[in-house]
């Protein structure tokens, strides 16, 4: 189940993490290559972000999305059950992300579900904020096509694309039901 009150507290986290890492508006909008405005207007709840939006916004402030979602926990935890594990929807094309990995560890590498509707398409865009981070694509039910550096990649169950995040790249599923993969993001390569 989506949490509403995860929907309405992203604009809050971006902009407690912007000031937290002194940034101002037109910095991290430089940073991100968003709009100085429509960062305001998430941080103040009128917009919600899409999925390769807040890709880029997570990136310029040297988070992964799943490090985002987590919550500052105070008592980290070696598990994360299901039922606690933060659910997000992109608001664009209705694919629904789980953070999959326990929030707060040591872990460079995060663990991420998705559930990606038919027909839907996502692009994120080059981000150099993102160079060092690499990723395993995991399919695991429907069909993906995945297009990264120039070349189209049509996965079926069981295959498993690795590439890296800030290259640019982009998701469209073909089939006729959702697609069910695993995102396993690294943000160690240096």
């Amino acid at each position: 189940m989506i949490d509403d009150d995860l929907e309405l507290a992203i604009g809050a986290r971006i902009k407690q993490l912007r000031i937290a890492r002194g940034l101002t508006l037109d910095e991290l909008a430089n940073a991100s290559a968003v709009s100085r405005a429509m960062i305001s207007r998430i941080e103040r709840a009128e917009a919600s972000p899409t999925a390769s939006l807040l890709s880029r916004l997570c990136a310029a402030l040297g988070l992964s999305l799943s490090a985002f979602f987590a919550e500052d926990a105070k008592d980290v935890s070696p598990l994360a059950r299901r039922d606690q594990q933060a659910v997000w929807r992109d608001p664009e094309t209705g694919y629904i992300r789980r953070a999959v990995s326990p929030p707060g560890t040591e872990s460079k590498v995060d663990v991420v579900e998705v559930v990606f509707p038919a027909g839907a398409r996502v692009s994120f865009p080059p981000n150099a904020a993102s160079l060092a981070m690499t990723q395993h694509v995991w399919l695991f039910e429907g069909e993906m096509e995945v297009t990264h550096r120039d070349v189209t990649h049509r996965l079926m169950p069981g295959d498993c694309l690795f590439m890296g995040v800030g290259d640019g790249h982009a998701f469209h599923n073909p089939g006729e039901g959702p697609a069910r993969y695993c995102v396993i993001l690294d943000r160690g390569r240096s």
